[in-house]
């Protein structure tokens, strides 16, 4: 067998894995649930971030990991920020062994969480950067060559997905879920006008409030346009 005949089966191998997902869930999180499952990880991840390094859709195989993703966004550091910035894989067999000068907050905060090492891969396309899939794992250990190589064909297949969603898209399922991100979005223009800050502090301040009260970023965007929640000046 060729190199290149060794690509196209890992390819369709894990193609086959996410497509024996259910089909009616979000077509991200049943990359996210594959991957776990074949990289014997505690959870996976998927943020599609822009330009900016903003994260946009953030999807993840189950609400510890989706927490666990979320929290990057709210200290600002982490492995996804940094493999996005650096666009490189940030390969972390132990949080414990991270330097204290570099993920001060999130190390401790995942560690409290169960995970124990995070593999991050960033999904790009040339130049053209999509985001970063994350894979947690509960022990402290490296990846095998044989899962580093099945990881990196996960997040090709991501970007694949991201790219052709149509062909991917289970019913029902809607990969960038319009209506969700729209109430987002309105919820950050609120916040916005209450706070008398950027559209992007805005966002971080949703996004740390749902951290803290353990909700859902949606929820709380949700709460803020029915205006049952309020953000106030004088709030931390």
């Amino acid at each position: 067998m060729t190199a290149a005949d060794g690509v196209a089966e890992r390819f369709a191998e894990v193609r086959a894995l996410v497509r024996r997902q259910p089909r009616d869930i979000h077509p991200l999180r049943r990359v996210c649930l594959a991957a776990a499952g074949a990289l014997s990880a505690s959870g996976a991840g998927i943020n599609v971030m822009t330009e900016d390094g903003t994260s946009g859709v953030c999807v993840a195989s189950d609400p510890g990991s989706e927490r666990i993703e979320e929290l990057q966004f709210v200290v600002g550091e982490g492995p996804c920020i940094d493999a996005f910035a650096e666009r490189r894989p940030v390969l972390t067999a132990d949080l414990s062994d991270i330097a204290a000068d570099r993920w001060p907050a999130y190390a401790p905060a995942a560690r409290e969480g169960g995970v124990r090492a995070v593999f991050a891969f960033p999904l790009q396309v040339g130049g053209a950067r999509l985001g970063v899939m994350d894979i947690f794992r509960d022990r402290v250990g490296h990846l095998t060559g044989d899962e580093l190589g099945t990881a990196f064909t996960f997040a090709d297949v991501t970007v694949e997905t991201l790219l052709d969603g149509e062909d991917n898209r289970g019913e029902g399922a809607d990969l960038f879920d319009a209506g969700q991100r729209a109430v987002v979005f309105q919820a950050q223009g609120m916040v916005m006008v209450q706070l008398g800050v950027s559209i992007g502090e805005a966002l971080v301040r949703m996004r740390a409030y749902a951290y803290a009260e353990d909700r859902r970023l949606e929820d709380v965007a949700r709460d803020v346009v029915d205006r049952r929640l309020r953000f106030d000046r004088s709030d931390g």
